[in-house]
């Protein structure tokens, strides 16, 4: 009888996994994301493009430090400055890539950082783990073979430990299928060495103190510099200074109320004429009240209401007297850049637009100041940055300044552009020592009266500044723990020896990142078999030929 087999079924396909909604889709796109950045590698990495980024800042000039300079580069490199200025390399430290890095990398260090402190402080409550099954795998291990009636191996191993300073742990096993060998006896286990990863974490935190701190500081903290002629003073208002930069968040009601005056201000040179110290003494206090005196110099700035004003350098103001259509000015002068440190030759530019009889007669006066000048060939010349014999080249311009014309120009310069196209006509030159004169066409009269000197000062508030010195120095002490800090675990376990006849103590060592682990297991075991050895039970010798003594006859 033939039997026919039921038609086979065809299995039903799995139905495909359910598609997770968009929001879902989202959500895991930005955790992944989120990972990534609060990677430690990302954090390296954004640390280092934070550094490449700096490097255009300390390579071209900077609108925030110095605008004259900016122009300069301008006027030198006219078709590469423009391409520059769209990267906003001459804005390098406020410009929105540079922001983009520097809020990246403060994210990406918060993140990872983060994490971590939680899990270092649940670390550093949980207690040394149990010892592994075979000691003896471990990278150092011993054994150590104890006879009976002494004291517990584990109590001289601990009290060692301890006295090195390991957080102690004693654990009692029970016999267990678990070991092959039969029981594992009691146990200990230890460990040192947390600092190490607390300085890790310290490091990192005080790496995002430190960014905060610059970012204060960037934000609320200005500075402002002006040369200050002996004789003259300042106050601390933006529209006062040379050049001045100030944090997006600063205004002008928050400056510092406070007024400088310059009395005087001396430079001593060594012998081989190099500089051995400049000092300045000034007085100082708020707009109104009694001024106070103070000497400060180069490494020694006045500290006053949260404002710091340093000395940064020096030159020379010559005077003159000035005698035009019936009227004199005396003591006329102006500040003239040093262009060479050695001599201190200077150069700068005198402006008298009220000498003139109109607008169109204006006086100009481009000169070259020598402390102790020497004229070769009809040319003045500088050999000395003490003023021995101080000397001036004059070169005389009248016509139109256009200080009035609304356009932005040095005051220690004449604009070129000016006697390129006639606007200023040279009408006299000469070089002049103290008490000489220049005679101009006109009648107009140049005397060379003497110099004085001026200061470069600088007055600065940063409030974060004493937050970055203490973030600074917490990043030290943290990397000095990660450095030379180890983490460090021992295990000791006791079980009866193989003959039957005392314990066996075995002893293991894990050492994190290695390095000198080894010799300090070496000397650790050589202190264990010391101390088990002087706490050993003495033994009475044998007689000898063998026999032992019979207790009850007395031996002689």
């Amino acid at each position: 009888m033939t039997t026919t087999a039921p038609p086979r079924q065809a299995a039903t396909p799995p139905p495909p996994p359910a598609r997770p909604s968009a929001g879902r889709r989202v959500w895991n796109l930005w955790l992944r994301w989120w990972r990534r950045l609060t990677a430690m590698r990302t954090a390296i990495i954004l640390l280092f493009l934070l550094a490449l980024a700096a490097i255009p800042g300390s390579l071209l000039p900077q609108r925030s430090l110095s605008q004259t300079a900016v122009a300069r580069y301008f006027a030198d490199h006219p078709t590469l400055a423009p391409v520059l200025d769209r990267l906003y390399l001459f804005d390098v430290f406020s410009s929105p890539w540079f922001a983009a890095i520097y809020l990246l990398l403060f994210v990406s260090l918060i993140g990872c950082v983060l994490p971590r402190a939680v899990e270092h402080a649940r670390a550093l409550r949980t207690p040394p783990p149990a010892a592994p099954r075979n000691l003896l795998r471990l990278p150092d291990s011993a054994r150590l073979e104890i006879p009976s009636g002494g004291p517990d191996p584990l109590d001289v191993v601990e009290e060692e430990l301890r006295v090195r300073r390991y957080r102690v742990v004693r654990r009692s096993t029970a016999a267990g299928s678990a070991d092959p060998a039969g029981s594992r006896g009691d146990e200990l286990s230890a460990e040192k060495g947390y600092l190490k990863e607390a300085g890790n974490l310290l490091f990192h935190l005080s790496l995002v103190a430190l960014l905060v701190a610059l970012a204060g500081g960037k934000l609320w903290g200005y500075e402002g510099s002006i040369l200050v002629t002996e004789g003259q003073g300042f106050c601390n208002a933006f529209q006062q200074y040379d050049t001045y930069s100030a944090g997006p968040l600063v205004e002008g009601g928050d400056l510092a109320p406070l007024c400088v005056d310059l009395a005087d201000f001396r430079a001593e040179y060594e012998e081989d004429l190099t500089a051995s110290s400049f000092t300045a003494d000034i007085a100082y206090g708020a707009p109104g009240a009694q001024a106070a005196e103070r000497t400060i110099g180069v490494n020694d700035p006045l500290r006053v209401d949260g404002a710091r004003v340093y000395l940064t350098g020096h030159g020379y103001s010559p005077t003159f007297t000035v005698t035009a259509n019936g009227r004199t000015f005396e003591d006329v002068s102006a500040p003239f850049l040093p262009t060479d440190q050695a001599t201190m030759g200077s150069e700068g530019a005198l402006k008298l637009p009220d000498l003139g009889a109109d607008a169109e007669s204006q006086l100009a006066i481009q000169g070259f100041f020598a402390p102790t000048g020497v004229v070769r060939d009809g040319i003045l010349a500088s050999v000395d940055p003490r003023p021995l014999e101080p000397r001036v080249a004059v070169v005389a311009y009248q016509g139109y300044l256009g200080l009035d014309s609304g356009r932005p120009q040095s005051v220690y310069a004449i604009e070129q552009e000016q006697i390129d196209r006639g606007a200023l006509e040279r009408v006299g030159s000469a070089n002049l020592a103290v008490g000489e004169t220049l005679t101009l066409p006109d009648g107009t009269a140049i005397t060379f009266t003497g110099y004085r000197q001026f200061a470069a000062l600088q007055l600065s508030h940063d409030p974060g500044q004493v937050g970055v010195l203490v973030a600074a120095i917490a990043v030290l002490v943290g990397l000095l723990a990660m450095l030379l800090l180890r983490r460090e675990r021992v295990f000791a376990r006791v079980g009866p020896a193989a003959g039957g006849s005392g314990t066996v103590l075995t002893i293991g060592s894990l050492t994190r990142g290695g390095g000198e682990g080894t010799e300090r297991f070496a000397v650790l075991a050589d202190d264990l078999r010391a101390a088990l050895a002087a706490r050993a039970p003495a033994r009475t010798a044998p007689p000898a030929g063998g026999a032992r003594p019979d207790p009850e006859v007395p031996t002689p």
